[in-house]
């Protein structure tokens, strides 16, 4: 994950808690963390580039609307930056 930005790591986030959730829905839940809003020329790019890194799958749900699902890789990718989150964070908790 350390050749992806913070923000597209929120978006791999974002799109592994929701079940296939459209791009709408990600800028939502985006908007409602960032307490700012998100334009789309910021969140496709973004998305479209996790897509190419083989994090995130991309689908039709209809002829205007895609959905965004994450792939193995992309569950590995946020199971080692957890893993790694921890080794300086756990004192924390």
């Amino acid at each position: 994950m350390y050749d992806i930005t913070g923000f597209q790591r929120d978006l791999l986030y974002v799109i592994a808690g929701l079940d296939e959730p459209k791009g709408l829905k990600i800028k939502d839940k985006l908007e409602e963390y960032y307490e700012n809003e998100i334009h789309h020329g910021r969140l496709y790019p973004n998305l479209d580039s996790i897509v190419e890194k083989g994090l995130v799958e991309k689908g039709a749900k209809d002829r205007r609307t895609n959905y965004y699902s994450i792939t193995k890789r992309g569950e590995r990718e946020i199971e080692a930056r957890r893993e790694w989150e921890d080794q300086y964070a756990s004192s924390l908790r």
